[in-house]
């Protein structure tokens, strides 16, 4: 599961990449765990996200592990975007959003999201 979670360099910036992509629910579980972790490591409000969800499934139990650690992952990070987001059903999209009190705009591509994630406010 190691490999699920990495860090990319795109235009001389570090992004961290969650590749959810195919993932079962109790693996996605798993990682949530190991991505609580791994974000809390890093400087307040100075890491860029980027989730790859294509295909995950996403079942309640999920959804409400997500909320729980986005909320504790928010110090921490800058700015996030997903891809694959028509994986997550709509309900509890907005509800996560809601819930953690962050934006996670979705993009067609990883490039794309990158190329957003980088650019400058």
């Amino acid at each position: 599961m190691d490999e699920r979670i990495s860090f990319v360099t795109h235009q001389g910036q570090k992004i961290m990449l969650v590749d959810l992509s195919g993932c079962e629910a109790k693996e996605i579980l798993l990682l949530l765990e190991q991505i609580q972790r791994t974000v809390a490591r890093h400087a307040r409000n100075s890491l860029l996200t980027l989730a790859d969800l294509t295909g995950a499934h996403i079942d309640r139990a999920v959804a409400t592990r997500m909320k729980e650690v986005l909320v504790l992952d928010r110090p921490y990070v800058k700015r996030s975007a997903w891809v694959g987001a028509e994986s997550v059903p709509h309900v509890y999209y907005e509800n996560i959003r809601s819930f953690s009190q962050r934006d996670f705009p979705p993009f067609k591509t990883r490039e794309e999201a990158m190329d957003w994630l980088v650019k400058d406010d």
